[in-house]
């Protein structure tokens, strides 16, 4: 016990050897977490910068020196305290398991099939990725490790280059669209979405889309997105899942100013009532509820949303736990200019709370 005490962090007793680590963050994006930060994290110098179900969701990569080997990856979730930061005693109490498990030297017994099977059937923090979002996962790690995309990219390049008809979707590979979301700066990939985005039918356009979340869009690509989004508010019934997708896409983009005019602009929609959008927003666009005259239209859409005062509840309680946004949600839900409907699902919601409390 004494050498995972002298590696107080699971940062610093995974990353023995020649292994080299990489983290990932796998809840409300999938994205790359600096070892810096993450050791920030470890040691509760920060809280955890996106929780998703209060909970930190991430993937840990090791890379051998010997790059034929296939990297090994544990997908791992803690719980977090109050204040959003690791909850130490779950780290702990999982390094305890991992000394039991393989040792005090984890650079030697990586390579072991029946160790790596113990960590992952046995571990209670362990858990398995949705498909879409291990297909997302796949194609960020074959960018980072400097490997080809997979066979299904060049069919999804065809695809959104129109070589098969717009129509013809359903035998493009959810990996090859993952792919080409993960190498926007390759092959021309970002132009050719950019005049592919119009014509899409639903399905492939929300796929994209939701692949385009975890990537650092650019203006460009955002204006298309929000070209499409205009597109769908003049239908006569805008529908709700094409709006929610092309905030996803948009939520991680460079412009912050396009991101939040498509907000805005789905906002003043009868359509933002539907949960879908709700959700995108609140589960993908938090940082821009920053902002308070969308703060002010997101929780008056929410009020009124079509599953009540649990949907209500549900987001509401999920966006004040992300560290930063507490205060101008609860700026904005003490606005005295609210609506009567607002002022109700409020109360309702810190009546719910008071319950769990007496509870």
């Amino acid at each position: 016990m004494s050498r995972q005490q002298s590696n107080s962090t699971l940062l610093q007793f995974l990353a023995q050897g020649d292994t080299r680590l990489h983290l990932f963050d796998m809840g409300r994006r999938v994205v790359k977490i600096p070892r810096k930060r993450f050791l920030q994290l470890e040691k509760n110098q920060m809280a955890y910068p996106a929780p998703l179900q209060r909970q930190a969701w991430f993937a840990l990569l090791f890379q051998e020196p010997d790059r034929l080997r296939e990297p090994i990856v544990w997908f791992l979730r803690f719980p977090l305290d109050e204040q959003a930061k690791l909850n130490l005693a779950a780290r702990d109490d999982l390094m305890h398991r991992l000394v039991e498990w393989i040792g005090s030297d984890p650079a030697d017994s990586l390579n072991s099939s029946g160790h790596r099977d113990a960590v992952l059937e046995q571990n209670p923090y362990g858990f398995k990725p949705r498909n879409d979002r291990l297909a997302i996962f796949h194609a960020r790690i074959s960018r980072l490790l400097k490997q080809p995309a997979s066979r299904h990219y060049d069919h999804a390049r065809s695809y959104f280059n129109g070589e098969f008809g717009w129509d013809q979707w359903s035998f493009v590979g959810y990996q090859g669209i993952a792919d080409i979301a993960a190498r926007l700066d390759q092959d021309d990939n970002e132009q050719c979405l950019i005049v592919a985005l119009p014509e899409l039918p639903a399905s492939p356009l929300e796929a994209i889309c939701h692949c385009l979340e975890n990537e650092r869009v650019s203006r460009s690509l955002a204006n298309a997105l929000l070209g499409v989004a205009r597109a769908e508010l003049r239908q006569v019934t805008p529908a709700g899942a094409t709006l929610a997708a092309t905030i996803r896409g948009i939520s991680n983009s460079r412009s912050v100013s396009t991101r939040q005019q498509l907000i805005s602009e789905v906002l003043a929609a009868p359509v933002s009532q539907d949960p879908a959008v709700l959700s995108a927003i609140s589960g993908r666009s938090w940082e821009d509820l920053q902002q308070q005259a969308l703060a002010a239209a997101f929780l008056e859409r929410l009020a009124g949303n079509r599953e009540g005062q649990p949907f209500f509840d549900l987001c509401l309680a999920d966006l004040l736990f992300i560290p930063g946004m507490r205060a101008p949600l609860l700026k904005a839900l003490r606005n005295p200019n609210r609506s009567s409907a607002l002022s109700r699902a409020v109360g309702g919601f810190f009546q719910s709370l008071k319950g769990v409390g007496d509870g």
